[in-house]
């Protein structure tokens, strides 16, 4: 095997490039460690030793430390992994990894989601969010279904109309469709609206 080509990702992280393709990021005192340089021969055993001990070690910390700085969604997980450079088959690995101690779960996620923001958010505000963050729709409509309470669409237009200094007694019509069209747009139901605006004719 053959390192074609080394190229700087910052002062001391580097992408090694091996047959031609690329391979992984090493420090720069790991290259010296390894003696990895352009043009040099790599030998199979040395390059699955670092596949394994380094770069796949390192992964599955990076992804402890992700989900320890703050939850995550699967597919949020790996497009963070990715942008650490990590191959597909190693980002795999890590990713079990976390599973397998019960780390990353997208059910749970869209529980906690919900009940953290239905508040404060519309359904459809919260349903389209959770899918953005790659949670799948299966498992969005199962925690809506668990987590949701009928009085928290309410709330949540209330505490939106608190926000805009919206007072609903001394307003006027063409304030009141002002409120209602953005209530509206924010993916709050007719219904919802109206229970909290009764006399709101639109």
């Amino acid at each position: 095997m053959k390192v074609t080509g080394i190229e700087a990702v910052t002062k001391t992280k580097f992408k090694v490039f091996v047959d031609e393709q690329f391979a992984f990021v090493l420090y720069k005192g790991e290259l010296s460690r390894y003696r990895i340089v352009a043009d040099g021969e790599m030998t199979e055993e040395l390059y699955q030793k670092i596949r394994t001990e380094i770069i796949l070690k390192r992964a599955k910390l990076r992804a402890l430390h992700l989900l320890t700085d703050m939850d995550r969604t699967e597919v949020q997980l790996r497009d963070k992994l990715r942008q650490g450079f990590y191959t597909e088959d190693i980002i795999e690995q890590a990713v079990d990894y976390v599973k397998s101690f019960g780390y990353i779960n997208d059910s749970g996620y869209a529980k906690r989601y919900i009940v953290s923001r239905q508040g404060s958010k519309s359904r459809k505000e919260i349903y389209a969010e959770l899918c953005r963050k790659g949670v799948n729709r299966e498992e969005i409509d199962a925690a809506m279904e668990e987590c949701c309470e009928d009085d928290k669409e309410e709330e949540a237009i209330r505490t939106l109309m608190r926000k805009r200094r919206f007072n609903p007694n001394t307003a006027d019509d063409i304030e009141k469709r002002k409120i209602y069209g953005y209530l509206s747009r924010k993916g709050f139901s007719y219904e919802s609206i109206r229970n909290v605006l009764p006399l709101a004719d639109y």
